[in-house]
């Protein structure tokens, strides 16, 4: 028999050379409703886009890219 399961989301961005994971603050929201939630903590994000999913160790891997410090 198959069985459907949910993959636990985890949302990744990079700040100053480090690779930062955030757990899922709730599965109900989408991603850019987690990304204006982190956004309060992590202010970076404020201009960041959003790219994924992608499935990696049975997880659905978001990255949110941040747009500050860029050229072009």
């Amino acid at each position: 028999m198959l069985t459907a399961t949910t993959l636990e989301r985890i949302f990744i961005f990079r700040d100053k050379d480090q690779e930062i994971k955030l757990a899922d603050p709730s599965p109900s929201f989408s991603p850019e409703a987690v990304l204006n939630f982190y956004a309060q903590t992590y202010p970076i994000l404020t201009t960041a886009s959003i790219e994924g999913p992608v499935i990696n160790d049975d997880a659905l891997q978001y990255k949110f890219i941040s747009q500050i410090g860029t050229k072009g």
